[in-house]
């Protein structure tokens, strides 16, 4: 090689490429990590706010109530999960919540709830029906003492969540 011809030797071209393959590496997986990261965050936040969803509904219409009906009611095709009644105070309305849960793909459940209004002659005034929450898991409703216990728990991903609550019905006067 004369003088003026500069290059690279292989080993230093060996070298190089040795470092750019490290740089790479690391960057792919901090990158994978990130996305994995991101992807059980989003799951773990999935099911959270599906679990307080449904224990939010459920705990707001059990205060409400004057009578609660657990389990299913084998003359609608519904799969119920819980009933609950009252008459409204102050103009004799009668409100029924009815909360159903339907099969979803992976065993699991969405809970949907139905609220019918009645006026004070019986005759329907409202009929609406809501999601309240998706990707539960399991739920149960226990009556102890005065206080109904609920159970939830929701799956999203591998990311799993559950709630208890603790509600005591309104006093009927």
């Amino acid at each position: 090689m004369k003088p003026s011809e500069r290059g690279f030797t292989l080993i230093e071209l060996s070298v190089v490429i040795a470092i750019v393959a490290l740089i790479v590496i690391a960057a792919n997986m901090s990158i994978f990590q990130v996305v994995k990261g991101t992807e059980r965050s989003n799951d773990q936040l999935t099911a959270i706010r599906q679990v307080q969803n449904a224990g939010y509904w459920i705990s707001h219409d059990t205060q409400m109530s004057q009578s609660i009906f657990t389990g299913d009611d084998l003359e609608t095709p519904e799969q119920e999960f819980i009933t609950l009644d009252w008459t409204d105070w102050e103009n004799g309305e009668k409100h029924e919540i009815i909360y159903t849960s339907h099969d979803m793909a992976g065993g699991l459940k969405k809970l949907k709830r139905q609220h019918l209004i009645h006026d004070a002659n019986g005759v329907e005034i409202g009929n609406t029906t809501s999601l309240v929450a998706e990707y539960i898991d399991s739920m149960s409703c226990s009556e102890q003492g005065s206080i109904w216990k609920l159970t939830i728990q929701t799956r999203s991903g591998t990311q799993t969540e559950t709630r208890e609550y603790e509600v005591k019905p309104r006093v009927n006067i």
